[in-house]
């Protein structure tokens, strides 16, 4: 729903950076020069690590109706389309530097991984004819305070189908993040949701978005289904521009509002029209992906 390519073209960069680059993206992967996250954070202003709250310790917002009996007790909105929601850690805009300080154009959310590391969104959020650079995770993030600070990715996964044609049935990347200046993890910082593959296409599931004119999230509650058998479909009106990348969530826990990722709005159409969202399933090619990012 959302494409924004910030990054440097072939004829900006020498030679031999240019080839390593086009190495690594047909692998589907791309490591970033820690020196080129940390001018990005100095220039979003990032907070000092100090500043900002203890994340794992802040509870999001119960869900609506759940119970502690059947924590996927999740009801339809009424109606059915997309409403402001209040901001939580473990799900934030993909930031880059504007005129006017950060702006949000993608989103993003954390997932759980063994090194506590691991940030999820849309491929075609950060790869388009070449990896996206000048793009930072803000978990959190509401009118442009960053409250559990700027991370900047240090490695980014995308399927190599992805990068050979868009294929809409990969359109998914996992960020290695890092928070400059500290040894800190985003997940300890945040939380994440667990994730999960190869499930049944009908879920009760929330769906979350940040409109890239709002600098606030939205959501949406409903039921997902399957569209073909690649592709998960939610129907929801009014996810807009900067919303790609979100994520769709099921068996949410009412006492911390985390649950477990299951699509991220991308895939058909590149996340779908007014009316419906769409995300690439998460089956054996996408957990493969997950596998890699975290064997990095």
């Amino acid at each position: 729903m959302a494409l924004l390519l910030i990054g440097c073209g072939a004829d900006d960069r020498p030679a031999s950076t240019t080839r390593a680059r086009e190495t690594s993206a047909t692998q589907g992967h791309l490591v970033i020069d820690p020196a080129e996250g940390d001018r990005l954070a100095a220039d979003l202003g990032a907070p000092a690590a100090g500043d900002r709250p203890e994340g794992g310790q802040v509870a999001a917002p119960p869900v609506p109706s759940a119970t502690s009996d059947d924590i996927r007790a999740l009801p339809v909105s009424d109606p059915l389309e997309a409403a402001p929601a209040a901001a939580v850690p473990a799900i934030g805009a993909m930031v880059h530097v504007g005129d006017g300080g950060p702006e949000n154009f993608c989103t993003a959310s954390v997932v759980h991984s063994p090194n506590r590391n691991l940030v999820a969104t849309a491929a075609h959020c950060v790869y388009s004819d070449d990896f996206s650079v000048g793009v930072a995770f803000a978990p959190g993030y509401t009118h442009g305070e960053m409250p559990y600070g700027v991370w900047v990715p240090s490695r980014i996964d995308v399927d190599p189908r992805w990068v050979a044609d868009r294929d809409p049935d990969f359109d998914v990347a996992f960020l290695q993040v890092r928070s400059p200046g500290t040894d800190d993890r985003i997940e300890d910082v945040t939380g994440a949701e667990q994730i999960r593959f190869d499930f049944p296409a009908e879920q009760s599931a929330l769906l979350v978005g940040y409109p890239e004119d709002q600098h606030e999230p939205i959501d949406c509650r409903n039921r997902t289904s399957a569209f073909g058998d690649t592709q998960l479909r939610f129907d929801c009106a009014n996810f807009p521009d900067g919303t790609s990348g979100g994520p769709m969530i099921t068996d949410i826990d009412p006492a911390n509002g985390r649950g477990t990722l299951i699509g991220v709005i991308g895939g058909y159409q590149l996340g779908g029209d007014e009316l419906t969202s769409y995300s690439s399933y998460f089956g054996a090619g996408i957990s493969a992906l997950y596998e890699r990012a975290c064997a990095a």
